[in-house]
């Protein structure tokens, strides 16, 4: 059995848009590849007003894999370190994602390709989280 979670701009399900931003998305659309169901899990993580880290949230779910558009280097770290592989570079929906997934389309990636965009909280002050 995987769990694969998609980040998504709201509760569409599998035909919820691809979030643009990991730890602020308002909900995580997950497919379940042995029962085939498809549940989706609010954002309640800290970056939402909410507790603890997004990674911490998936990692509490079950979560195996993580399919999205892009997120920083720390926060691939993070996921990395609770056991969660991370692909990159999706877009569409979470149904889209996971198809290209399936299909064999998506690897794992290392901190080193976290996105530019993404990685402006390496240089945060020490202690703080960032925007993961």
């Amino acid at each position: 059995m995987t769990k694969i979670c998609v980040p998504t701009e709201g509760a569409g399900g599998l035909n919820a848009p691809v979030g643009e931003h990991f730890g602020r998305v308002p909900s995580y659309t997950i497919l379940d590849t042995e029962s085939g169901d498809v549940r989706v899990v609010r954002n309640e993580s800290e970056h939402m007003g909410g507790q603890g880290l997004p990674a911490d949230l998936l990692a509490n779910l079950g979560i195996d894999v993580l399919l999205c558009q892009g997120l920083g280097r720390r926060a691939i770290g993070i996921l990395s370190q609770r056991g969660i592989d991370v692909s990159i570079g999706f877009r569409g929906t979470a149904g889209e994602a996971i198809d290209a997934w399936k299909q064999g389309l998506a690897a794992p990636v290392g901190e080193d390709a976290a996105c530019q965009q993404h990685t402006f909280h390496d240089h945060e002050k020490p202690g703080s989280h960032g925007s993961e």
